[in-house]
């Protein structure tokens, strides 16, 4: 009986390590599977944000945002989960956004370019596109502060920032 008992421990040992293997293994595959420069926030709708702002210009009109970056631009009901599912922090120049899951990504308060083609608030204030248009003139915006952070529509004549999302 005691080698029965000896047997049967044996194997339950090795079905608890092979259990463990695999969870390494699929953690692995998770990490993988998330492309380079982004991360994963743990938000709900599995979007996961890029890490940096896009560069090549420090401004994008509506137009040039969507036509640039299409499906990668963020929608409307993204960037509010960002908002609403996040902890954010003002830094002095930007916000640090937690999400769920601990980890963050760090928006920076680049200001805007108001569509007299002047630049303001570069320090104070953040303004990020979304794909989803209000209406043929206006967009919906991420809009930040120290104060706060808020959903707003600007006319597609402004240059704003492009943070980019990949979803699956």
């Amino acid at each position: 009986m005691t080698a029965a008992v000896a047997v049967l421990m044996a194997s339950v040992a090795t079905f608890t390590a092979c259990d463990k293997d695999d969870d390494k293994k699929d953690e692995t595959e998770k990490k993988d599977a998330i492309p380079k420069g982004y991360v994963d926030l743990g938000l709900e709708s599995g979007t996961l944000w890029k890490d940096q702002n896009e560069s090549g210009q420090d401004f994008y009109t509506y137009e040039e945002a969507v036509a640039q970056f299409r499906d990668k631009l963020p929608t409307y009901d993204q960037m509010l989960e960002l908002k609403n599912s996040c902890q954010w922090e003002w830094t002095g120049s930007g916000h640090k956004v937690t999400g769920p899951n601990g980890k963050s990504i760090t928006l920076p308060a680049a200001g805007y370019r108001n569509c007299d083609g002047n630049t303001y608030f570069v320090g104070s204030d953040g303004d990020y596109w979304s794909s989803t248009p209000d209406n043929s003139d206006d967009a919906w915006s991420l809009y930040f502060d120290s104060n706060g952070v808020y959903m707003y529509t600007y006319g597609w004549c402004y240059g704003q920032s492009v943070r980019l999302v990949y979803h699956e």
